[in-house]
């Protein structure tokens, strides 16, 4: 799989936004421990965007930037031979094509290094007045991997978005039990529960989230 495979896949921009959203609210649920954790959002990461964030504690990350202009996603494969760092530059093709609107997150100091290049292997954005996702024109490297750009194992959870697909990989994550009748209302976005989270984790309460759930901006019962 690479990025292109991705777009034709990703939902609309307030469906991926709000099935982000869902993800921060299971972790923060099932992994009291920020650090321990994959996924997070924040609903108000600038005065006029949210951002939705992955990382794997192992070099791997992405970052989706939801602002009034659209939708930038950018990942970053640590092992993927496209790296920015096995060539002195991200991989040409990758950011050649992004619009100007979405210049400001190229550049975001929070997606670069010390030296100021972009920690990126696979990109792609949409535009609110797009009818897709799109990416750049990109010839990958030849026979070297089955997923070059790392989008298959970065946006795994993005692309199939069942509550079952979420189950497998916590329940091998975390190692415990998880449940599907929790993680589907949570998918469906309806308002939390003390029930809900109990399902979930017994150890911690609604209450005990009242903070995280306002930075990630998921509705309470």
């Amino acid at each position: 799989m690479t990025v292109q495979d991705v777009a034709r896949q990703l939902p609309e921009i307030s469906v991926l936004r709000e099935h982000c959203r869902s993800l921060a609210v299971l972790e923060a649920i099932l992994s009291p421990e920020w650090e321990d954790r994959y996924h997070s959002f924040d609903d108000r990461w600038s005065g006029t965007e949210a951002m939705a964030s992955m990382r794997d504690g192992s070099g791997d990350e992405f970052s989706i930037v939801f602002s009034p202009a659209g939708a930038y996603v950018r990942g970053f494969a640590h092992e993927s031979p496209m790296s920015p760092y096995a060539q002195d530059g991200p991989w040409p093709g990758v950011l050649d094509d992004v619009p100007d609107v979405f210049r400001s997150c190229v550049e975001e100091p929070a997606f670069c290094d010390e030296d100021e290049m972009p920690a990126v292997t696979a990109c792609v954005w949409r535009e609110t007045k797009d009818a897709v996702w799109k990416t750049g024109r990109i010839e990958y490297p030849d026979g070297q991997s089955d997923d070059p750009d790392g989008a298959g194992s970065l946006f795994e959870l993005l692309v199939d978005r069942s509550p079952e697909a979420f189950q497998r990989w916590a329940e091998d994550y975390y190692e415990v039990p998880v449940a599907l009748t929790a993680v589907s209302h949570i998918f469906a976005s309806r308002p939390l529960s003390d029930s809900v989270v109990t399902a979930l984790n017994p150890e911690i309460t609604l209450a005990d989230l009242a903070e995280e759930l306002t930075e990630i901006g998921y509705p309470l019962s």
